[in-house]
């Protein structure tokens, strides 16, 4: 049996106020340079912390967009939920950089 880790080359979270789904697993409301914010994903994520990396929006199943921004991770830590057992792991970011994505 092994320890099953994933590793992101990235952040991807969801659209702002997705239904069903926690504010720090979605993209804040107002993105702004320089501010920090919180986020939330399941299971056991490993990020760069030593360097930017892009903050992506994802819907599901590994469909991403372009990314919006670059940030950098300040803290990560996992734990697992008491009342589910689901393993997560949530973290700080800083925003660097917002790009202007048109779609």
């Amino acid at each position: 049996m092994g320890i099953k880790v994933e590793f992101n080359p990235d952040l991807a979270l969801r659209k702002t106020d997705t239904l069903g789904r926690l504010e720090e697993e979605c993209i804040p409301k107002k993105l702004e340079a320089g501010s920090i914010y919180n986020f939330l994903k399941e299971g056991q994520r490993v990020y760069w912390l030593e360097g930017e990396i892009p903050l992506l929006i994802t819907e599901g199943n590994q469909e991403l967009s372009r990314p919006i921004a670059s940030i950098t991770i300040l803290e990560n830590t996992h734990f697992i939920d008491c009342q589910s057992g689901k393993l997560y792991t949530r973290g700080r970011y800083k925003i660097n950089e917002i790009y202007d994505v048109k779609n």
